[in-house]
């Protein structure tokens, strides 16, 4: 098992660096990596030898050798087999998401039928051809063991028991990987700027289990970066010049205050949400990419166009929870599949019902993906309309098609409108998403393969200007405000540990009275929510901790980004990056080409340091805590 495992493991890792050879031998070590890729899989198969060699004593007597020889076969293939399984999953996952897979491999496992559909639906070939060869070598790997098994002949208990401790300790060392006081961990084996680089380092056996433990440990998630104490953390945050004038008054509640709102108005208007599925600035070329959103580019000269939006993570449910709760980004899973957060946690919807507003989710998949039914109707969504109540012309792996949702958000506006009460609705579209499913005839390809990211971000944009346009003609159009903005980009990926220009976003508010306006000034998703809350003409509280883009729109502003385990925090043109278990980097981000220097970047001061630790742990804070809620005598009921 542990010399087949080396030479799976190795043999991978060399076609996988040949495979991104440019950017391997832009970092200049590739016989570092494979050296230290040997040390990392002899970490993993430590772990693997150490199960069967703990039973050893019990079983490898002549007594048990039959049951010792089938116990002992039976597990080295099914380890091998998950090696193997691992290692052919990784190119597609890496052309997704530009790391190995991690533990987004096992968070969409709680999602099986859209997962199967996309990938039976978008990559067939690869998941046959990769099952095919997992079987395959699975088999020949069987074979190989079993001849080796049927040579083992049981020990003497004095020989046992005098070699078992030895071999124990040497297996011990092996998974230790290091004299230093510290076991060796993934960490180690970041050697370079660029976290994919980093990734073929280690295995993905390896890089899947973290996942998996990072799930079981997420409560203390933000810790991994360092210790502040509350009181440093709260200070820290509320220092921002948009938060320091604001009163804190509930000390159960710290973050929770009172907005004003910087447009006052007779009665509040309406609030629409639209959250494009992977609409990056790598699509809008006004931002710097293709030009495959004309229908927005024609649209952002009628209102709020945001120029530098950046998305705090790279997931859907990290863009809703920072879009919809204002909520800032953590190591651990979103607060839309948490525990914790699944009652009584913030919402636009939670502080809107309380003001008498309707509130409703609109959707064209089924709702419960990614657990966003469960959250949304724990925290103030009052209705939720998913594909069960459409009747789409369209139907792909993902739900019915854009133009059906927007069908469908434009008949539930109507009925809204004719109720007569304010009312709040997100629409999330779901198009551009692998496989990229789209009806035929709708627009002019721009890509001669029809199932392609730039031809379904193309029939999106289509799709929202169909939406707009009729919204346009209704009655409710003078009194209520849109927004639209992506959730994340379609692919992150980038020669560095934070790729942030794949984090940039178009964002646009318009409706109502809102006259065209650029934004500058950096932003993060976090800062939607008190906008809109200003602009609508809402006072309320709440404990968001984004800035009113209305009263504090020339100010230099600040994102956070959470890429996998590290954590960025983005001033201007400098990052301070937190990494696990590592002393922080400062990198210096060019947005026209995109790079992230860390080399040249030199060492971030104490006080940068200081606000990207408090940012980071804030919002673990808050959750563990139970605080970022409403005050319990205005929590709205259903």
């Amino acid at each position: 098992m542990l010399f087949i495992g080396l030479a799976v493991l190795s043999l991978s890792r060399i076609a996988l660096m040949g495979w991104q050879w440019d950017r391997v031998m832009a970092e200049g070590i590739p016989g570092q990596m494979l050296l230290q890729g040997v040390r990392a899989d002899l970490i993993l198969l430590g772990y693997l030898l150490a199960v069967p060699l703990l039973l050893a004593p019990l079983l490898a007597h002549r007594s048990t050798i039959g049951l010792w020889r089938r116990l002992t076969l039976g597990w080295a293939t099914a380890a091998l087999v998950f090696v193997v399984f691992m290692e052919c999953s990784t190119p597609q996952f890496l052309m997704q998401y530009d790391v190995r897979p991690n533990r987004l491999f096992v968070e969409y496992l709680a999602a099986p039928a859209e997962v199967f559909a996309t990938l039976w639906n978008g990559f067939r070939t690869a998941v046959i051809a990769g099952m095919a060869a997992t079987i395959a070598l699975g088999v020949a790997m069987h074979r190989l063991l079993r001849g080796a098994a049927r040579t083992v002949a049981p020990w003497s208990a004095r020989k046992l028991l005098l070699t078992w401790p030895l071999v124990c300790f040497v297996v011990f060392l092996q998974i230790r990987s290091t004299t230093a006081h510290r076991p060796a961990n993934a960490a180690l084996f970041a050697l370079t700027g660029d976290a994919m680089v980093n990734s073929l380092v280690i295995n993905s056996p390896w890089s899947v289990l973290e996942g998996v433990a990072s799930l079981m440990e997420e409560k203390t998630s933000s810790e991994i970066y360092g210790d502040m104490d509350r009181g440093r953390v709260l200070a820290e945050v509320t220092a921002a010049p948009w938060l320091r004038d604001y009163r804190f008054a509930h000390p159960e509640l710290p973050t929770l205050h009172r907005q004003e709102p910087a447009i006052l108005r007779d009665r509040p208007l309406n609030l629409v949400i639209v959250l494009q599925e992977s609409l990056g600035a790598t699509f809008v070329e006004s931002l710097g990419g293709l030009p495959l959103t004309p229908e927005l580019e024609k649209l952002k000269g009628e209102g709020w166009w945001f120029e530098q939006l950046y998305a705090t993570g790279t997931r859907s449910v990290r863009g809703i929870e920072a879009v919809v709760a204002g909520y800032a980004p953590t190591p651990a899973r979103s607060v839309v599949k948490l525990s914790l957060s699944q009652t009584n946690f913030y919402t636009l919807a939670a502080g809107l019902g309380e003001q008498g507003y309707h509130t409703e989710f609109v959707y064209g998949g089924e709702a419960h993906f990614d657990n966003m039914r469960s959250f949304f109707t724990g925290n103030g969504f009052q209705k939720i309309v998913d594909r069960k109540q459409m009747k789409p012309k369209f139907t792909g792996s993902w739900g019915a098609s854009d133009e059906d949702l927007f069908d469908k958000s434009l008949e539930r506006l109507n009925v809204l409108h004719a109720q007569n009460k304010p009312f709040f609705s997100l629409i999330f579209t779901s198009s551009n998403h692998e496989p990229f499913e789209f009806p035929d005839g709708k627009i002019a390809l721009h890509d001669r393969d029809k199932q392609t990211v730039n031809n379904a971000v193309k029939y999106a944009d289509f799709a929202l200007g169909k939406f707009i346009a009729t919204a346009k003609r209704q009655d409710y159009w003078k009194d209520t405000v849109f927004l639209i903005v992506a959730d994340h980009d379609n692919r992150v990926y980038g020669n560095s540990l934070v790729p942030i220009k794949k984090f940039h976003i178009p964002g646009l508010i318009l409706g109502a009275d809102i006259a065209p306006k650029r934004i500058a000034t950096l932003a993060s998703q976090i800062d939607l929510g008190p906008t809109l809350l200003s602009l609508m003409g809402v006072a309320s509280e709440h404990p968001m901790i984004g800035r009113d883009l209305v009263r504090y729109d020339k100010a230099p502003g600040r994102a956070l980004l959470q890429f996998n385990d590290y954590f960025a925090y983005l001033e201007g043109k400098t990052a301070t990056i937190l990494r696990p278990q590592g002393s922080p980097l400062l990198g210096r981000y060019d947005a026209a080409t995109g790079a992230v220097d860390t080399d040249n970047g030199g060492t971030p001061t104490a006080a940068q340091v200081n606000r990207a630790l408090a940012h980071v742990m804030l919002p673990s804070l808050l959750y563990k805590e139970g605080s970022y809620r409403l005050p319990p005598a205005t929590v709205p009921t259903r």
